[in-house]
């Protein structure tokens, strides 16, 4: 324990000096301007801004690639509040909650919110994984495919918990985003799945395409059949900070989103899709 203590305040002097503190800020404001456009994701923001860290030191360079991703992440989340389309599958809740407080005129108080939320998280979920990372890793270690695939079946059926409507057009559009999600080709035998012989859908459907269809076009469609007068386009964002009132509201979604986020995403081949479902669930 006192080791992990010990190597940690090593590495806050070390990413605290005011030069990796600018490579920070300037990674986090690149990773949102670029993140922010629909259906770009970390990845490929990371992937587009690599070379700008050629130059740096390895501390720096790793520095500056974390705030970019942090700022890419949080891109999606600004693009699911204001337009409605998720940037990434982590953001899909975002629009649940997000978008409805945009139309209200209080799409600064959501971004705000998200912004605050995710760096808690992220911080907190950090030094909980630092501090418990291997109990929680031989607990990870224990996980086999009958412990991810009910882990799937539970994510989906919070999938199911959050659909508005009928349930049954809700499992019917999960049974289609299975099926969807089989394009591609086989991971462990190398065939390939419903590809028709068209080589690009040998890498599978990406969910940007989905994304875009199923919110950007839906969204662009829907202002087309009935055009309404929107304030939130022509008003001002107002202010990003949250008051008392909307910070009392999110503690426990924000504890709740912290602790679910940092247990489930030890999981190795989990991914970051989980927890927002079940911690909004």
């Amino acid at each position: 324990m006192m080791d992990m203590f010990s190597n940690l305040s090593l590495g806050f002097g070390v990413a605290l000096s005011l030069q990796n503190i600018a490579l920070c800020f300037a990674g986090c404001l690149v990773g949102t301007l670029i993140g922010v456009l629909p259906g770009v994701g970390p990845i490929a923001t990371i992937a587009i801004l690599l070379p700008i860290t050629f130059g740096l030191d390895p501390v720096g360079a790793l520095i500056m690639l974390a705030g970019i991703y942090y700022g890419a992440q949080y891109g999606g989340s600004t693009t699911a509040i204001l337009v409605n389309i998720p940037g990434e599958a982590t953001s899909v809740v975002t629009t649940l909650d997000g978008h409805q407080m945009a139309k209200q005129g209080r799409a600064g108080v959501a971004l705000g919110t998200a912004a605050l939320g995710s760096f808690f998280a992220g911080c907190v979920a950090t030094l909980f994984i630092a501090a418990l990372g291997a109990p929680l890793t031989k607990l990870a270690l224990l996980f086999g495919p009958a412990e991810y695939f009910s882990l799937m079946v539970m994510g989906l059926c919070f999938a199911v918990v959050l659909a508005r409507g009928s349930i049954l057009k809700a499992f019917c559009m999960i049974m289609l985003g299975l099926l969807l999600s089989t394009v591609g080709t086989d991971l462990e035998t190398g065939q390939e799945r419903m590809t028709f012989g068209f080589a690009p859908l040998a890498d599978g459907i990406d969910f940007a395409v989905l994304a875009m269809g199923v919110f950007g076009f839906a969204e662009v469609l829907r202002n087309l059949e009935s055009p309404e007068t929107r304030d939130v386009v022509k008003t001002k964002i107002g202010r990003l900070l949250p008051d008392w009132s909307d910070i009392k509201q999110s503690i426990k979604p924000v504890l709740r989103g912290t602790f679910l986020g940092g247990t489930l995403g030890i999981l190795p081949g989990n991914g970051a899709v989980l927890g927002p479902f079940a911690s909004y669930t």
